[in-house]
């Protein structure tokens, strides 16, 4: 076992914010859902300023998304 698996997977509860010149809680939000994974971004739980970002190394998400219709 290598020092990534030993870890698994980290959340930011708390990061600093420059907008509020202090460590704040965060929120974590979806943005993308990747072929190499899902994109998120922190956002200051007191001001809603972006302070961090995330991708995790999930692919499952992407390839059980339902394809768009297409016309007739």
């Amino acid at each position: 076992m290598n020092e990534r698996e030993a870890f698994g997977e980290f959340e930011a509860t708390t990061l600093f914010c420059p907008r509020c010149r202090r460590a704040t809680p965060t929120r974590r939000k979806l943005l993308l859902v990747l072929p190499t994974g899902r994109k998120y971004d922190y956002i200051c739980a007191d001001c809603g300023t972006p302070v961090g970002g995330k991708t995790d190394n999930d692919s499952g998400d992407f390839y059980r998304t339902i394809a768009p219709r297409r016309p007739p």
